[in-house]
Order: structure tokens, then C-alpha cells, then sequence
């Protein structure tokens, strides 16, 4: 596939509000970026993370371009404010995952309109993440907190469930939703107090607060899709059932 081509499967499926509204939280990010002098690289990283969430939730897998860059931009911010959990988070785990997306998902690109095909957990599968969720927050916390971070508890939990949401993005499970969730709500409380201490990153709360937004609206979209995909599952069974009578 060509560049263009690439490009012209990538706008493909974008609903009406959707070519509106998501331009229009990009604009208005650089708009109050310039607006309060903000730092450039927390204008880069709110950009790109934003492009990132907005395309992976729509399932495309150009989300990975814009992660590569905002998470160089953002482990670097992170580094600045002495929140190494972040750090070691974005720069060995996150980058290196954001590779693998790729090849991930282009094993599983739908052909008409070149996105992902989602799933779901199973009961089993579910109830082990949410234990190794607990389990790794408390253990990170002690670490952190030991290292001087400047917010441990919060630090460690964002880590560990990013880690764990990265891991569900990437097999393109549904769940991955109210894992964000819980990371973006923790993360603006982080980045907020930061901006408090005197840190130049108002552009980063304003996108972990676009993210939360996001993550609301995808879990939303992504549930309404896997239940149109079932009723076309059913369909294509009972056909198949009625015809082998």
C-alpha cells in the first residue's frame, strides 16, 4: 500500500462530529498552549497523545506514529517533574510496545474500512487483571516512595495500569477503556499538582483531561460496535444453521 492510499484508509469511517470535534480539542490545546507560554515539548506531547488516543480509538493503527514521538515527549516531562515511574514507564515499556501495536494490529485490520476488529475479556481473564492491578500498585508504591518520587501512590498506580491497559490496546480488547479511565482521572490529579509546584506543563493536564474525556466517549463507540458485531455473528450462525436443515 502506498502513502496515499495509507492516508485515504485512514480518514476512512469518521463520523460527522467526530471530523469537527476532534480537530477542534488539538486546536484549542495549542491555542491555550501559546496563549499561557507553555512548555514546547508538553505542547508536542499533549498533541501527539491526543492524535494517538483519538486514532486508536477509532482503531486505526496510525495511532502508533504520533505514540512513538508523544512518548519520547513525554517520558522526557516526566523526567523534569521527578516522576520516575512515568519515565521508566514511557521510555522501556511504552516505546517498545508502541512497535509491536503495529504489527499487532495489522494482523487484524478489517478490509473494508481498515480498522481493528475489537474483543472482549473473558470472566476469567478479567478477574486476573484486576488482582495483578492490586498487587503491582501496592509493591510500586513502596519502590517509588522509597526513590524520592514526588507522588508515589498515584505514580505507581497510573504505572501499573498503563502497563496493563498498554497490554490490552494492543490485543485490541474493549476493557482497555475503563483501565484509561482510571489512569487519565489519576494522572490530571498528578499533573495538576505539578503545575502547583510550579511546573510549566499546562498543556499536559489539558490533554490527560481530553483523555479522560476520550476514554468515556470510546467505551461508548467500542461497546455499540462489538454489540453490532455479535448481532452480525448471530446472523451469519443462524443462516448457516437454517441452510445445513
Amino acid at each position: 500500500m502506498c502513502i496515499a492510499e495509507f492516508v485515504k484508509a485512514e480518514l476512512k469511517g469518521w463520523g460527522k462530529y467526530e471530523r469537527i470535534l476532534f480537530p477542534l480539542e488539538i486546536l484549542l490545546i495549542i491555542f491555550i498552549s501559546f496563549l499561557i507560554g507553555d512548555s514546547k515539548i508538553a505542547l508536542v506531547s499533549a498533541i501527539c497523545g491526543i492524535s494517538y488516543t483519538i486514532l486508536a480509538g477509532k482503531g486505526k493503527i496510525s495511532c502508533y506514529l504520533f505514540g512513538l514521538t508523544g512518548t519520547m515527549c513525554y517520558a522526557y516531562l516526566a523526567f523534569q517533574n521527578a516522576l520516575y515511574g512515568n519515565l521508566i514507564l514511557y521510555m522501556f515499556y511504552y516505546f517498545p510496545m508502541q512497535i509491536i501495536g503495529i504489527f499487532k494490529w495489522k494482523k487484524h485490520l478489517k478490509k473494508d474500512s481498515f480498522e481493528i476488529v475489537k474483543t472482549n475479556l473473558s470472566y476469567k481473564d478479567r478477574v486476573i487483571f484486576i488482582l495483578a492491578a492490586i498487587v503491582f500498585s501496592v509493591i510500586l508504591s513502596y519502590i517509588l516512595k522509597k526513590t524520592g518520587d514526588a507522588t508515589p501512590y498515584i505514580d505507581a498506580v497510573t504505572t501499573v495500569f498503563s502497563v496493563l491497559g498498554l497490554i490490552l490496546t494492543v490485543k485490541r480488547c474493549i476493557e482497555q477503556w475503563y483501565i484509561w479511565f482510571v489512569v487519565n482521572l489519576l494522572s490530571v490529579v498528578m499533573w495538576v499538582e505539578a503545575y502547583i509546584n510550579g511546573s510549566n506543563c499546562f498543556a499536559t493536564i489539558i490533554m490527560w483531561a481530553t483523555y479522560l474525556v476520550l476514554s468515556v466517549y470510546f467505551l461508548y463507540t467500542w461497546k455499540k460496535d462489538l454489540r453490532l458485531s455479535q448481532v452480525k455473528n448471530q446472523e451469519i450462525t443462524d443462516t448457516f444453521n437454517r441452510l445445513n436443515l
